[in-house]
């Protein structure tokens, strides 16, 4: 066992791995679901009816998380498209909890893999605490 700090030489292209698969999955969740809004999916429309602030809210959503999900893909995009999605997602966990009456998990589980990301995607100009910043 090592003392020191360093990581493994693997590591840095292991994490590159781990963080294009999770960006992939993430993005490609929201890129149908933001889609499933767009297109009016009877669902969709029904769960917006519930949260009641309009259907013009499920288009906004939609377009957000179609877009970020997109911008997930894009490394320079990445760590702003993962934040967006992030605020997405702290809004679906108390709607769920709160008019819904449904299960947070899917959001919060969303939300969590938002935040490994935008860790992750940080840009090198803003400071980080306790860690290297992958560059992809």
């Amino acid at each position: 066992m090592t003392m020191s700090n360093e990581l493994p030489a693997a590591s840095g292209k292991g994490r590159r791995i781990i963080l294009w698969t999770l960006s992939v999955l993430t993005a490609l969740a929201f890129i149908a679901a933001g889609g499933s809004k767009l297109a009016g999916a009877p669902a969709m429309v029904k769960i917006f009816d519930k949260v009641g602030v309009g259907q013009w809210f499920r288009y906004f959503t939609g377009f957000v998380e179609l877009t970020a999900g997109i911008g997930l893909l894009i490394s320079r995009y990445a760590f702003y498209a993962a934040l967006a999605l992030a605020v997405v997602m702290i809004g679906a966990t108390i709607t769920q909890l709160t008019v819904l009456a449904g299960s947070p998990a899917a959001p919060v589980a969303l939300l969590v893999l938002n935040g490994v990301i935008a860790y992750l995607r940080k840009p090198v100009h803003l400071p980080i605490a306790g860690g290297d910043r992958v560059r992809t």
